[in-house]
């Protein structure tokens, strides 16, 4: 009954403190990283709610391509960092109008939603004869994916995985002043020339 409140107060809090910092740092691979960790929290808040199939997609979609797309593509741009001051006069206004929206917006949430009338009072009778038939959502998405639609799921990884390892080549930077072995030039090299007789005068 109280390790469900515990939980729930636990993935809201670190969801909160990551989207903090995801606006906070100025290293643009740490706020993605940050990124993955508020998706991971959000997942763990809707798997406790009680809607599976939201959160292994929010875990697989999210978490598993598109934030790890987003991190391999600043990871290409190389984003160095800037040393640019800006007053409080510009930024301030636009700061204080969304934070008065989310706010409010944050109150009208809290004022309908009773946090702690989510522990259970009253027992629930459940027939585990019967529950131990049914399929549950995961079963029966998980059924579909690899039965039905296993091809298409298994080429839509094949993408994702081209896509990474193609970010990852295009991040290469090549070093040239580094001495390397050129092999096209060991190959075409005339081997007459490498060895020469000289007669020393006695």
């Amino acid at each position: 009954m109280y390790t469900d409140l515990f939980l729930y107060f636990l993935f809201s809090s670190f969801a909160l403190l990551a989207s903090l910092m995801v606006i906070s740092l100025s290293n643009a691979v740490h706020s993605v990283l940050f990124l993955i960790l508020v998706f991971c929290n959000i997942a763990g808040l809707l798997l406790l709610l009680g809607a599976e199939f939201l959160s292994f997609m929010l875990l697989i979609v999210y978490v598993g391509a598109i934030a790890v797309l987003f991190l391999f593509v600043v990871m290409m741009l190389n984003i160095k960092k800037t040393s640019t001051t800006l007053s409080f006069f510009s930024i301030g206004p636009i700061g204080i109008i969304t934070f008065s929206i989310l706010f409010n917006q944050l109150l009208g949430v809290f004022n309908d939603f009773d946090t702690f009338g989510l522990k259970q009072k009253d027992l629930i009778w459940i027939s585990w004869i019967t529950e131990h038939n049914n399929l549950t959502n995961i079963q029966a998405v998980g059924k579909v994916f690899y039965t039905k639609y296993s091809f298409l799921f298994i080429l839509s990884g094949l993408i994702l995985l081209v896509a990474m390892l193609g970010a990852i080549i295009l991040t290469m930077h090549q070093r040239t002043d580094v001495k390397k072995q050129k092999i096209e030039l060991q190959l075409n090299r005339n081997f007459g020339g490498s060895v020469k007789f000289i007669n020393l005068r006695k």
